[in-house]
């Protein structure tokens, strides 16, 4: 059998968020403050609600799950980033790059279903309230997380399988500061216009799915909370537009990203830096702003020490 002469691509250099030197060191510090503070503010909620028995509830649960996926998503790329500011080579093995592809799908999808997870637990615990004990049990909430982890893994696998056919033969410039799907496609040898089908048809069924649902959910809560007393439904209303926020942080980058026909270079890498570097930072800081509870717990630990 007669094999093509061809030299295969170990690794790729990103081109970062901008080619200025002087731009890239002022970004630095900011970028490395946002880094920070996401990861203190998150594991600050998951500390939180583990530590705080009054919190132990199945909104809490998730809350932390919540906390720490974004604590994920935000690490698979920002470290590397903030690396790469101070280099001149942004250099990434084909390893690494593969790994982003996999980590970054599997955190981000892992955090769609989980959004639904809590979704759901809004609409049993403001629309069937004297049933909520019941349905959501310790258990139940155990077995959601974990499918929304399987589902994330799936489709981070199922991502990462149709990458791993492509192959690289030059050239390997990603302009980009992590490797996105869309991108590093562009660098294959062979034509990839069915596959690009294939990625954005499971990145869209995920994606979709999910925000459908979200969108449907939500109506049906909102509805219900109109026709409650003032007071339940102000409550709820504020607990709701918590989540709402932090649905449209989410889904409008990633559904911008990998579904609009159009790529428009400046503002791909915008909306990455913020769905991967700025809402893992907002979440926390939503929830913990507008929830009344983790307000408490906060006041109670801070009089405590």
């Amino acid at each position: 059998m007669e094999e093509v002469n061809q030299s295969v691509v170990t690794e790729f250099i990103f081109q970062g968020l901008c080619t200025s030197r002087e731009l890239q060191i002022f970004l630095l510090l900011p970028f490395s403050t946002l880094y920070l503070m996401t990861v203190v503010g998150n594991i600050f909620v998951v500390i939180l609600i583990i530590t705080d028995h009054h919190l132990h509830f199945p909104m809490y649960f998730l809350l932390a799950n919540l906390s720490f996926i974004d604590l994920c998503i935000s690490s698979v790329t920002t470290p590397k980033l903030i690396i790469d500011l101070v280099k001149e080579n942004k250099i990434i093995s084909y390893g690494g790059c593969m790994s982003q592809i996999l980590f970054a799908h599997f955190f981000v999808g892992s955090e769609m279903v989980l959004l639904v997870t809590m979704a759901y637990d809004r609409y049993v615990a403001i629309c069937r309230p004297l049933h909520y004990t019941s349905i959501m049990d310790r258990q139940k909430c155990i077995w959601l997380v974990v499918i929304s982890w399987i589902i994330g893994f799936v489709h981070g696998i199922s991502q990462l399988i149709l990458i791993l056919e492509l192959p690289f033969c030059g050239p390997r410039v990603i302009d980009s500061f992590f490797c996105d799907i869309p991108l590093v496609m562009k660098l294959a040898c062979i034509n990839t216009d069915t596959m690009r089908i294939m990625i954005n048809a499971d990145s869209s069924v995920v994606a979709t799915a999910c925000f459908i649902f979200l969108l449907i959910s939500y109506t049906y809560i909102l509805i219900t909370v109109k026709l409650h007393s003032k007071d339940g439904s102000s409550k709820a209303l504020s607990t709701c537009t918590s989540h709402i926020i932090v649905v449209v942080l989410l889904f409008v980058p990633v559904i911008f990203i990998y579904l609009s026909p159009v790529s428009i270079t400046w503002l791909d890498k915008f909306l990455a830096v913020f769905y991967s570097v700025i809402t893992p930072l907002l979440n926390p800081a939503i929830y913990t702003l507008r929830n009344k509870d983790i307000k408490n717990a906060i006041k109670k630990l801070i009089n405590h020490r």
